[in-house]
């Protein structure tokens, strides 16, 4: 077992609740994607957040191109 995790960057929290919906549907996941509020440093408007998506892969099974792919459409990255 690898306790491995993805974070996965993205605009705005509509965004992230959409990849997290996304991912649901096509992987078979260990838990619900949680969904983190990543407050850029220095940055003083709540607007200027970023959303992180936290997938848990114990098995170490997901392929990391796969889910640069379902986020890059949202302008999002894999961490």
């Amino acid at each position: 077992m690898s306790d491995e995790r993805h974070v996965l960057v993205l605009p705005d929290r509509d965004a992230a609740e959409e990849v997290a919906g996304l991912l649901s549907d096509r992987f078979a996941l260990h838990g619900a994607p949680r969904l983190v509020r990543d407050a850029l440093a220095g940055e003083d408007d709540a607007e200027d957040a970023q959303w992180l998506v936290v997938v848990e892969d114990p098995a170490g099974a997901l392929d990391r191109a796969e889910l640069d792919a379902v986020v890059a459409p949202f302008d999002g990255w894999l961490e």
